[in-house]
């Protein structure tokens, strides 16, 4: 490989890299955006925002590393420790990057006030839409994933069962999890409530939307530079 070949490759991976990260901030956001409308947050997220609420041992960042190292366990445990392990540290990373950043987020946007329902109902949507946002953001980085989604993936190869099927169980079960945590412990239902039902919902479709417009919008840049000039 030519060295500017070699510049070029490594600058590009520099600049997937620094989409990927930036995707997790958006994410981190539409997560903080969702907490602060207190009508339950993303599925992924709903279990360590709810030990959050109960437990001061760590904050919800912290919270959401641990998750992580849970997930990443599992992925070792189903793959029966074949796993890359480049790509496993590369995750750990990330997560920790993605805990801290929450925290962040949730710090940024501390002094704003919701209390009516309507205002938290449209903080909870665009909460919905900036996590959907920079979901796929990080999937156009395509450079790694994040522990919850690796998992996902993992458990689909060994099982069997498709990718999707798989994500919609362990989103069911976080939200099963999260409604146990508060009900135990706080006796109502705070880290876990209609909101999350529709983020597991709507995410997903917000995403395909935002390809869609991706995909035309490409689509009208190709026509249009491939177009003939006009004599």
């Amino acid at each position: 490989m030519s060295m500017a070949k070699e510049k070029r490759s490594a600058s590009e991976l520099i600049g997937r890299y620094l989409l990927f990260l930036s995707g997790l901030f958006i994410a981190s956001m539409g997560v903080a955006f969702s907490t602060k409308a207190g009508l339950g947050t993303s599925p992924v997220a709903s279990v360590p925002y709810s030990v959050s609420l109960v437990s001061d041992m760590l904050s919800f960042g912290g919270w959401l590393n641990m998750l992580s190292v849970i997930q990443i366990a599992v992925q070792i445990i189903v793959m029966k420790g074949k796993c890359d392990y480049i790509e496993i540290a590369v995750q750990t990373v990330l997560a920790f990057v993605y805990g801290y950043l929450t925290n962040f987020s949730v710090w940024l946007i501390r002094d704003i006030s919701v209390t009516a329902y309507a205002a938290r109902f449209a903080f909870m949507l665009l909460g919905c839409a900036v996590l959907a946002f920079g979901i796929w953001v990080q999937f156009r980085g395509a450079v790694a994933m994040l522990p919850g989604e690796a998992m996902n993936r993992a458990v689909s190869r060994v099982s069997g069962f498709k990718y999707e099927n798989v994500k919609i169980f362990f989103d069911i079960l976080y939200i099963a999890a999260a409604a146990v945590i508060c009900l135990i412990f706080m006796g109502e239902l705070k880290g876990v409530r209609e909101g999350s039902i529709i983020a597991a919902i709507l995410v997903g479709s917000i995403i395909k939307l935002y390809n869609f417009i991706f995909n035309r919008l490409r689509k009208g840049s190709d026509h249009k530079n491939t177009a003939p000039l006009n004599k």
